[in-house]
């Protein structure tokens, strides 16, 4: 991993000690806005530094996604929309800096200014700041946006909404939020709605799900063509905007990039092979290292790069539905872990290369430490001992099998536990006390040919206990709105973490996701101990107190056994033609949201 990067690391988490112990008695107005201490990069910076500014102009570029599209509003909760809209054609009033914890910087708004409390926040728009029409971004639009957004739009965007007590117009280009609630993040999340034209809405549903019409944005790129399911073209507005603004200088290069869509990886991956897409993401380190040797590869056409991180893990594996019985005891999940037998599946699917995730946050400092809970993450979850699963408080680590194929020492445990949970085995079926037998299901996105190979073999553990598991395979839209509508039983999940953990938290874990459709607690958890967790992450004034806060929402989340954990990805993995250029100096976040293809360039020989 690159040494300037743990650098910079080290230096943003020093910031966010000194912001802790600073106190400023008004508000003053600034260029940008961190989490916790100073935003690193001063008012008359040049450019991200993870950013080429002399970065050529130009070149075309072709992506690939699995399933289809209905939609061309990412905004709404129904339909669905290429989900690459939402990063490249829309902006927000703050931009943020991937190389910091969570740091924004001006884009829509020139300044941005708030009390140490941080009880409000005050955004000044740009006056030259354009809607890709050419028409001027107003006050009006902004809190247009917040509103509709906060009623109308996709839940993800609705929690933010109820915490505002007023939204008002306070000079010609200025506007103010009030907050209802003490939390210390909502000026960074104010930064980041999306701003879209209001006029364009008048007398229409915001909400319709129809592919026509896709909303006006302030990005640089715009919808130019499209076929609904097969393909979606955005090019780079030669008038955008704020091509010279130092946030955005050195990206958003290429004059178009494509979207083609594929029924299944297999088929998108040849067609990469053939030279139709011009990058792919690959998460399989055994792939990474046996199939990426086609003619293109050794010819030195198509190059393989490597991009290191440093944020947690996140968790990717399978969830469990816990609105289901059984699934809503934590015996049956235990047990479900203890069958599926990690160290083979990963041999098998990755060949052993890629380690398993042990937490939410783990592989950083703010994940749950090994053992008992003690100090200040003990005194936070005590409160809650009486409805913490066993190991939150005690200390939980994940099944480990033998490593052969059978598993027997856990196949033996898993059923002593569903045996104390009313599951007896006859003539083969485990059969709870009506006589039902235990059946489930593994929702598979078409084209999810990993999750195919994953459900096989994890199958074949569980007839063992007298389970059946079977695999369901839909097309991208049943996908989206089963899992919008939580009509699983078992699904892959992916949720990816940030050094600066906020109050996205509660749309993932939060009790309000249990009923409302489309949230990201694909689970079902409702815990008052996560609750509280999430609470004192967003009001803690100290670093150890919002480091102890997220330990212990970790150990919430973990010992909850809510998610069949996979392997982690330490590294980013990326295939692309040899014209495809990025920066050597690359951000504390690797491969994420703001990297490819923003800050990537197209540089022919």
């Amino acid at each position: 991993m690159r040494k300037e990067n743990f650098l910079n690391l080290r230096a943003a988490l020093a910031g966010i000690t000194l912001a802790f112990a600073a106190n400023s008695a008004q508000a003053e107005s600034a260029h940008g806005i961190a989490m916790y201490g100073d935003p690193a990069l001063p008012p008359d910076f040049v450019s991200l530094p993870y950013a080429n500014p002399d970065a050529p102009k130009g070149g075309k570029v072709v992506f690939g996604n699995t399933g289809g599209f209905d939609s061309l509003n990412p905004f709404a909760l129904k339909g669905t929309s290429p989900w690459q809209l939402r990063f490249w054609s829309y902006e927000s009033l703050m931009g943020r800096s991937w190389d910091e914890p969570f740091t924004l910087y001006g884009l829509l708004a020139e300044s941005v200014e708030t009390p140490e409390d941080r009880s409000w926040v005050e955004f000044t728009l740009r006056e030259e700041a354009r809607f890709s029409d050419g028409s001027p971004v107003t006050i009006e639009d902004v809190i247009w946006s917040y509103e509709t957004l906060g009623t109308q739009g996709h839940p993800r965007y609705r929690g933010f909404w109820t915490k505002v007590d007023r939204i008002e117009q306070t000079g010609p280009r200025s506007l103010r939020l009030t907050f209802n609630t003490e939390d210390r993040e909502l000026a960074l999340i104010a930064g980041m709605r999306p701003i879209l034209k209001k006029a364009q809405w008048e007398g229409k549903d915001f909400g319709s799900d129809t592919v026509e019409g896709a909303p006006i944005g302030t990005g640089a790129y715009v919808v130019s063509a499209y076929e609904p399911g097969r393909f979606v073209t955005l090019r780079r507005n030669p008038d955008y905007w704020g091509r010279d603004l130092p946030l955005q200088r050195g990206t958003q290069n290429f004059d178009e990039m494509r979207i083609d869509f594929f029924g299944d990886e297999t088929v998108l991956f040849e067609a990469f092979k053939a030279g139709e897409l011009s990058a792919v993401r690959e998460f399989n380190a055994d792939k990474w290292d046996s199939v990426y040797s086609f003619p293109a590869v050794t010819r030195g056409d198509v190059v393989k790069s490597e991009i290191p991180h440093q944020r947690p893990s996140g968790m990717t594996g399978l969830v469990m539905n816990t609105r289901r019985a059984p699934l809503d005891d934590w015996r049956v999940r235990e047990a479900l872990l203890l069958a599926f037998n990690f160290e083979y599946i990963n041999g098998t699917v990755t060949g052993g290369v890629q380690p398993r995730i042990t937490s939410y946050f783990s592989g950083s400092a703010l994940g749950m430490q090994p053992g008992a809970a003690s100090g200040k993450v003990r005194a936070l979850l005590e409160p809650f001992a009486d409805s913490l699963l066993p190991g939150t408080l005690e200390g939980y680590t994940l099944p480990q099998g033998d490593g052969s194929k059978r598993n027997r020492g856990n196949l033996r445990k898993a059923m002593k536990l569903l045996e104390d949970a009313g599951w007896t085995v006859t003539d083969g079926v485990l059969r709870n006390g009506d006589g039902e037998a235990l059946n489930l299901t593994v929702l598979i996105r078409q084209g999810d040919g990993e999750m195919k190979t994953v459900t096989e073999i994890y199958a074949r553990a569980l007839e063992r206990l007298g389970i059946t598991l079977t695999a369901e395979t839909v097309d991208n839209a049943q996908y989206v709105e089963r899992g919008t509508g939580y009509d699983f039983d078992l699904t892959r999940y992916r949720m990816e973490l940030s050094l600066s953990p906020g109050n996205e938290q509660r749309y993932y874990w939060g009790r309000d996701g249990v009923t409302q459709p489309g949230s990201r607690n694909l689970m079902g958890m409702d815990s008052p101990a996560a609750e509280a967790m999430i609470d004192a992450m967003l009001t803690a004034k100290a670093p150890e107190d919002f480091t102890a806060a997220v330990r212990a929402l970790d150990r919430v989340l973990t010992a909850g056994r809510y998610v069949i954990p996979f392997w982690s990805f330490d590294v980013g993995r990326i295939a692309h033609i040899k014209e495809m250029r990025y920066p050597d100096r690359l951000p504390v976040y690797g491969d994420r949201t703001g990297f490819m293809p923003d800050v990537w360039w197209y540089e022919a020989d």
